[in-house]
């Protein structure tokens, strides 16, 4: 009792009744798996909660209970380790990344793992900016001698890639949780100290 009609299936084909009419994805391969479709991300992105609530629109947030003296969680001994070349950041910044959540009531929200990712991507590239300002941005290649790009210019650069990438993972929480407008940057302070300012 199969009827097939142009390349697709009838509600005839799988035995369901018209009213039950179960809808084909045509986004299937052979193998079984899900191809093509709607991209990861695509489409508006979300308003932050407190621009919701200052035009009176309907919100909603993650509700959760008041926790009165929280502690800090227990910080890794890696972000503060002592290193080879130049100092470590990491423990600075993380704890500045705490305070900055705290302030916005989202400290509970966020994975100690993704601060931690966060704190030492970042550090890693206050580290390599400041051996390319001790090295320069050329060097000598080891075997023929002749000037190629000094490689804590790409270092650098996939650190700050991969903590911008961390850093929007964080603020979009906070900015979906927090119900006043989010300003202030923990970054700042860090760009300052780097800049010798």
């Amino acid at each position: 009792m199969t009827s097939i009609q142009t390349g697709q299936i009838s509600a005839q084909s799988i035995n369901l009744p018209k009213s039950g009419r179960k809808e084909v994805n045509n986004n299937m391969a052979k193998d079984g798996t899900h191809r093509g479709g709607k991209r990861t991300g695509a489409g508006r992105k979300p308003k932050p909660l407190a621009e919701k609530l200052q035009e009176g629109k309907a919100a909603t947030a993650l509700s959760l209970p008041e926790l009165e003296g929280a502690e800090i969680p227990a910080i890794r001994e890696f972000l503060s380790e002592e290193q080879r070349m130049g100092e470590m950041y990491g423990l600075e910044i993380y704890e500045q990344m705490l305070q900055w959540l705290s302030e916005r009531g989202c400290a509970q929200l966020i994975s100690p793992h993704l601060l931690e990712q966060y704190s030492l991507a970042f550090a890693r590239w206050i580290q390599a900016e400041k051996l390319i300002n001790q090295s320069g941005l050329l060097g000598r290649h080891p075997t023929t001698g002749n000037a190629i790009a000094s490689p804590f210019v790409q270092i650098a650069q996939s650190y700050l890639k991969e903590s911008n990438l961390l850093f929007q993972q964080i603020f979009s929480i906070v900015s979906a949780n927090s119900r006043e407008p989010v300003t202030g940057n923990p970054q700042d302070d860090i760009m300052e100290k780097l800049l010798g300012r």
